[in-house]
């Protein structure tokens, strides 16, 4: 399954089918991420966030692969002060695809570790092949995770269950996964990209801007407390209502139930 090419790098492109757009990965023979594929996907995660096209995200590594992780052999010759100022793009780029407004499925087949499964973690939803395996294995090459794994894998599995991934390195496998809810679904591997293209294709037909609001709330109140948390709340909702889809979502509702509603992103 494949799309319109609308941003083509080296390492990367951006397809577009409708309103979904894959940023698929293509650095074999297992996607590891240097800079120069960390730049591009820095560059497609900014051109999505402000494409009007664009309602929906899947990221994608291939039949066979998701992202192995980073390159050892470029990591490897770096010195402190080399990744000092590395780190920073490495961090910006992932962070650039984790507040993406529109909402992102990681589509995950083969491997996930290291930077493979901190890009994994960016993502809204995570749909997992049967016999995909992730994990963080930094410690067992003298690291730690830096792109995120330590901050946002403890966030959405709970520290006990982060600190078992990141203090041995070992990998899971897509059931322990889902167990623990690193994985939201778990399909055949030959159906992950179709079982994360419909997911991607639901949140599409949705209303943009309250699904932009949506996230914004969420991660901002995973942040601070429930009281604070509440008042993010209440604020994107009440934004809501100056907008024409919170218009065109009630009067569909009333006039034909629920689900109905064409949403403009206006």
């Amino acid at each position: 399954m494949t799309g319109e090419v609308i941003l083509a790098g080296a390492l990367t492109r951006v397809e577009l089918d409708g309103s979904v757009a894959t940023l698929r990965l293509d650095r074999p023979p297992v996607n590891a991420l240097n800079l120069a594929m960390q730049r591009e996907i820095l560059t497609a995660a900014r051109w999505i966030a402000e494409s009007r096209d664009v309602r929906a995200v899947v990221i994608y590594g291939g039949e066979r692969m998701f992202a192995a992780g980073a390159d050892i052999k470029e990591m490897s010759a770096m010195t402190h002060h080399d990744m000092a100022s590395a780190s920073q793009l490495l961090q910006e780029s992932f962070r650039a695809v984790a507040t993406l407004p529109q909402p992102v499925v990681a589509a995950v087949t083969g491997y996930a570790l290291g930077g493979g499964c901190e890009l994994a973690l960016c993502a809204d939803l995570r749909v997992v092949g049967e016999r995909a395996k992730l994990g963080q294995p930094e410690v067992l090459l003298g690291v730690i995770p830096g792109l995120g794994g330590s901050q946002r894998l403890p966030r959405l599995v709970g520290p006990s269950r982060a600190k078992d991934l990141i203090l041995t390195g070992r990998y899971v496998g897509a059931a322990e996964a889902a167990s623990m809810g690193l994985a939201d679904r778990v399909v055949p591997d030959a159906e992950v990209l179709d079982a994360a293209m419909e997911l991607a294709r639901g949140f599409a037909a949705g209303a943009p801007l309250a699904l932009a609001a949506a996230k914004r709330a969420i991660n901002a109140g995973l942040e601070v407390d429930l009281v604070t948390g509440c008042e993010i709340e209440r604020l994107e909702f009440s934004g809501l209502f100056a907008t024409e889809d919170r218009t065109t979502g009630m009067r569909s509702f009333l006039a034909d139930g629920p689900g109905k509603a064409r949403f403009t992103g206006r």
